[in-house]
């Protein structure tokens, strides 16, 4: 668009909004929805990979110790895990704090029972609880214990040092497989949801620039460059794009700012936080997504009827 033809543009652009209001409205209206549900699975997926992050972090190694280990063992080694790269926290758990932790997993009667047929004893060893900077490394991490002469020296079962290490591998396994599909899941879903707006979204602006072909074929009649045409064609697709994709944010920040604490209300033990900077993120790239696809849009729709 030349600098000439910017005044003219508005001037058309504000002429057409008044004389064609619901053409107009119908635009905006298919650019509002087609973005608002392209920000409720960009939001959607934001929260999923939130919550399964929360799940992630529930994974930890449990080592579990020998009795007649010595504090200043247990406390040697476990610094020494402290050190390594991906361990967030290691926790010294004794004999005494793993019956309390039995006991509160337990329902009060069935821990009782146990107790009392254990003539008070407590067969629980003490273990470092080893919490992990990325979960996903947590198969990785278990080896390297396993292997260690250190903790050869003070495992339960010094003969096994594997079966004193536990971090629920089969389960973890198939939660890290869960989590994968579902992530990989999200991305697909929201390229096609974009795709198909920029389809339905392309077809919405033809029809309106259609609806005034008799328009362009009277300005290509009297001498009017394409780009003089083109002008205000390509402001208005911009324009209808920037009020639905501003609507759609408006929206999404309504609806979030109204849901999610109350579903943070019913199920506490999940994470329902949606990170400021990915909100500020989600609305720049919708409002970016719109003013593309209203560009494009408008220039694809032009092309056929200006045979350039």
């Amino acid at each position: 668009m030349a600098p000439s033809n910017i005044g003219y543009s508005f001037r058309e652009v504000g002429q057409h909004f008044r004389r064609n209001w619901t053409t107009v409205l119908g635009a905006v209206v298919t650019i509002f929805l087609s973005l608002f549900i392209i920000g409720v699975f960009v939001l959607g997926s934001a929260l999923i990979n939130n919550m399964i992050g929360t799940v992630e972090n529930e994974v930890t190694i449990q080592a579990f110790l020998s009795d007649d280990a010595t504090d200043d063992q247990i406390s040697a080694y476990a610094d020494k895990v402290r050190g390594w790269d991906n361990v967030e926290s290691v926790e010294i758990r004794s004999k005494e704090e793993a019956l309390e932790q039995y006991q509160t997993q337990m329902s009060n009667r069935n821990a009782s029972d146990a107790i009392t047929a254990l003539d008070g004893e407590n067969p629980l060893p003490a273990s470092l609880v080893i919490k992990l900077d990325d979960p996903q490394q947590v198969e990785a991490t278990a080896t390297k214990i396993v292997g260690d002469s250190q903790f050869a020296q003070i495992c339960d079962s010094k003969d096994s040092p594997s079966s004193d290490v536990n971090y629920g591998r089969e389960t973890v396994e198939k939660l890290f497989s869960v989590t994968s599909y579902i992530r990989i899941g999200a991305v697909v879903l929201v390229a096609l949801l974009t795709f198909v707006a920029f389809v339905f979204i392309n077809n919405t602006i033809r029809l309106a620039i259609s609806a005034r072909r008799r328009e362009i074929g009277i300005m290509r009649l009297v001498g009017a460059s394409n780009g003089f045409i083109r002008g205000p064609f390509i402001l208005e697709g911009i324009l209808e794009a920037i009020l639905g994709a501003l609507l759609a944010i408006g929206v999404l920040v309504a609806g979030v700012n109204a849901v999610l604490p109350k579903l943070a209300k019913c199920m506490q033990f999940l994470s329902f936080a949606i990170p400021t900077q990915t909100m500020v993120a989600t609305a720049g790239a919708l409002l970016a997504l719109g003013v593309l696809i209203g560009l494009f849009g408008s220039a694809i729709a032009m092309r056929r009827y200006l045979k350039v």
